[in-house]
């Protein structure tokens, strides 16, 4: 049978831009297929020949029509006229590469705009139908189309399990639990196209904590558009209910829903953003379930499919085992700092004179590293090395300030507390970072220092710096031979042997970020030594 053209532009009972709109299908899994035509008989013929092939069939009457009805519901191909009044098929197929992509759009057209039907080919279009057509060939265009997308497809199934392989090969290389809830959250957003990501993990307690949520980067930056650049404050995407989330998962369902549904599993809704979708996946390790990853959509017809469900899930398998082994990881490294930190307590009160020496000299070493624009994760370092640069002393059998100067016997002992401590330190994996510090932090910027007689860039800066900080603690101490010397005569010491016992940039810096640390402590009212 033909089909031609004919005027008029009413919208027939199927239409999606009219009133109430009338389905052509037979079942939900048949594959579906909107027609966009300005010309009504054209749109009914199609509508029902497609139907009686077996599609679930929708219509439009011209491009704004199609959009608003993209929007509502997921559609696998696109059948268009290419002129029609308010929008035309190249600017509907633009806005479907922008906005549905994977949708298969196949163009129809008559004989004087066939240049134009091949510019929509270049432009991302599958095939051009010319008016008047055939059915038959109508079907077979749509059949083929429909082929083309159930390939591409199965070319994204593999990318996806590429990368769902290089996902969980990034989880289980990790004991970070940091490393691993990063590489869940990049699987959600990047994998599954998911807006916000939310994490609840177990307390130890019997409850549940938000460990962290995520915006995706583009979908807030689309929302910051729409609010004038002013960025969503992620906490006004609400919050999840625990006990609705165990109540569903005691039955081992799987959640995926959509729309309002998902505020069922909200304990404080969202505000200014309308959820779209929601899955949420629980983690479970030894049979028990440690937390819930929750993948949340407010794009306005952007719903996740059992796919994106299903990959989520597998990341959720990889990551539950990863994640209860990261908190074990963090137990044992609390466990080794605990007792390290405890054996340089001891040192520390070997006499009531060294009493908090260590934590003083790790709070100015803190302040030390950032002055120097450190980041975060070394700043800990020199916290954490600065902590621990005595624990060596506990190999040193004798009271290292007993009254007067030590005997040179005394001292070559003295001198042996880096090396201990490098001794004590450097088995334990996750602390050999300190090392240097502790091994090192009484070599001088002159070459004369000990153990190994390093001097200038020689010396790690980490060393440097508790050098520094520890030799303004024991200057600004009491001990058994002398009394505190004041800030003033400490600091002028620490700039006096810049470029002898210190790093010259790093006593200025230093002097520099104690003077401040003072003053601050000062506008707040608290009391600080002279």
């Amino acid at each position: 049978m033909q089909a031609g053209s004919s005027s008029g532009a009413a919208d027939g009972p199927g239409d999606a831009g009219g009133g109430s709109a009338t389905e052509y299908h037979l079942h939900e899994d048949s594959p579906r297929i909107l027609v966009v035509d300005d010309e009504k008989v054209i749109r009914e013929i199609l509508a029902d020949f497609l139907s009686m092939e077996g599609f679930w069939v929708r219509t439009a009457e011209d491009g704004s029509a199609a959009l608003v009805e993209l929007s509502r519901t997921h559609y696998d191909l696109v059948l268009t006229d290419l002129k029609m009044p308010n929008m035309g098929g190249l600017e509907l197929l633009a806005a479907i590469g922008r906005h549905t992509p994977n949708v298969v759009t196949v163009i129809m057209t008559g004989f004087g705009t066939v240049e134009t039907a091949i510019d929509a080919l270049k432009r991302g279009a599958y095939d051009y139908i010319l008016k008047p057509f055939k059915v038959e060939e109508v079907v077979q265009t749509i059949r083929r189309g429909l082929e083309k997308q159930k390939l591409h497809g199965e070319n994204l199934r593999l990318r996806e399990a590429l990368s769902l392989y290089k996902v969980s090969e990034a989880i289980s290389a990790s004991l970070s639990l940091d490393e691993v809830l990063r590489t869940v959250i990049d699987a959600s957003i990047h994998e599954v196209d998911a807006d916000a990501v939310f994490i609840l993990l177990d307390d130890g307690s019997g409850g549940f904590f938000e460990r962290t949520r995520v915006l995706s980067p583009t979908w807030a930056e689309q929302v910051a558009d729409r609010l004038s650049g002013e960025p969503l404050d992620p906490e006004k995407l609400g919050a999840l209910d625990v006990a609705s989330l165990h109540e569903y998962f005691a039955e081992e369902k799987l959640l995926r829903v959509h729309g309002t549904k998902g505020l069922h599993y909200f304990s404080r809704e969202p505000e200014g953003a309308r959820l779209s979708s929601l899955i949420v996946t629980n983690l479970r390790a030894r049979g028990k379930t440690i937390g819930f990853l929750a993948s949340l959509s407010f794009t306005r017809g952007k719903k996740f499919d059992e796919g994106q469900r299903k990959l989520l899930s597998i990341v959720s398998d990889r990551a539950a085992a990863a994640i209860e082994n990261a908190k074990l990881y963090e137990d044992l490294q609390l466990t080794f700092r605990q007792t390290i930190r405890g054996l340089a307590s001891a040192i520390d009160k070997m006499d009531r004179y060294t009493s908090g020496h260590s934590e003083r000299v790790a709070a100015y070493a803190q302040i030390l590293a950032i002055k120097l624009g450190l980041d975060e994760a070394k700043v800990e370092i020199v916290r954490q090395a600065a902590l621990m640069h005595d624990v060596g002393k506990i190999g040193c059998v004798l009271n290292l300030n007993k009254p007067g100067k030590l005997s040179q016997e005394d001292y070559e002992i003295f001198k042996k507390h880096p090396g201990f401590g490098k001794d004590i330190l450097e088995p334990i994996t996750f602390l050999q970072p300190l090392v240097p510090g502790v091994h090192l932090h009484h070599e001088r910027w002159d070459g004369r220092g000990y153990p190994l007689g390093m001097k200038a860039q020689e010396i790690p800066l980490l060393a440097r710096i508790i050098s520094v900080a520890d030799t303004y603690d024991a200057m600004t101490s009491d001990r058994a031979y002398r009394r505190a010397l004041p800030h003033e005569v400490a600091s002028n010491e620490v700039a006096r042997c810049a470029g002898s016992q210190f790093d010259p940039d790093v006593a200025h810096e230093f002097n520099e970020a104690i003077e401040n640390w003072r003053n601050e402590r000062v506008e707040r009212g608290e009391t600080i030594p002279e």
